[in-house]
């Protein structure tokens, strides 16, 4: 993924009003800020995680399966819930396994097929990690008060239902 350190000035964003007729240069300026900043804090949380030997991926993967009542999966499922190919969650799946934190099982329904389900090593990476992951999340999340986060998640949630017009 590309990062866009270098926000565009209000001189940079002239020179495309003025080449481009019809652009909005306040929503260009405010659409790229939204970007950056998503950008800024999937990157924090990437270093956060980095300090117990996880990135994002696999992170969400571990709390997938936690989330099951046995621990246990389909990897189309898994790629389903984390919004990734079957390809992607293949690399996630087979490096959580050369760690010992998932193992695969035969499916009992289909001989073709097998499960994932977290090992006990990958429910001690959990212990592990969300202590330090919820500390670290409520410190930056308690910056805004209550009555900011529902106006972020709501005005959110609004642009997240409009995503079709960037189709």
């Amino acid at each position: 993924m590309l990062l866009l350190k270098a926000l565009p000035t209000p001189v940079s964003l002239q020179k495309f009003a003025s080449r481009y007729p019809g652009t909005d240069v306040q929503a260009i300026s405010d659409f790229v800020s939204l970007l950056r900043a998503t950008s800024d804090i999937s990157l924090a949380l990437d270093r956060l995680l980095g300090q117990h030997g996880l990135l994002q991926g696999r992170w969400w993967i571990l709390v997938l399966l936690f989330r099951e009542d046995d621990l246990t999966s389909s990897p189309s499922d898994l790629a389903e819930k984390a919004g990734v190919s079957k390809a992607t969650i293949t690399g996630f799946l087979d490096g959580l396994e050369r760690e010992g934190l998932v193992i695969r099982l035969p499916d009992p329904d289909d001989r073709r097929k097998y499960l994932i389900r977290l090992t006990a090593s990958g429910l001690q990476k959990l212990d592990e990690v969300t202590p330090d992951y919820n500390r670290k999340v409520h410190a930056f999340m308690s910056v805004l008060s209550s009555h900011q986060r529902t106006e972020l998640l709501d005005s959110l949630a609004t642009l997240v239902s409009h995503l079709e017009v960037m189709r």
